[in-house]
């Protein structure tokens, strides 16, 4: 299991911070894991999960 930093999140997913957290927010999103005071990161398994999800919805959007 790997766990990545909102960089990485940005990186893999396009999206912004602030659409980061608005997702999450909403509960449309993967919770970040608490790893200290102010340290949080995603489990990449959950954010691949959820890349795939979106693609998912678009495909069937096709037919």
């Amino acid at each position: 299991m790997r766990l990545l930093k909102l960089k990485d999140v940005i990186f893999l997913t396009g999206l912004g911070r602030s659409t980061v957290y608005k997702y999450i927010a909403e509960g449309n999103f993967p919770k970040p894991v608490s790893l200290g005071e102010r340290n949080v990161a995603w489990v990449e398994s959950e954010i691949n999960d959820w890349i795939f999800l979106k693609i998912k919805m678009r495909d069937e959007a096709k037919l």
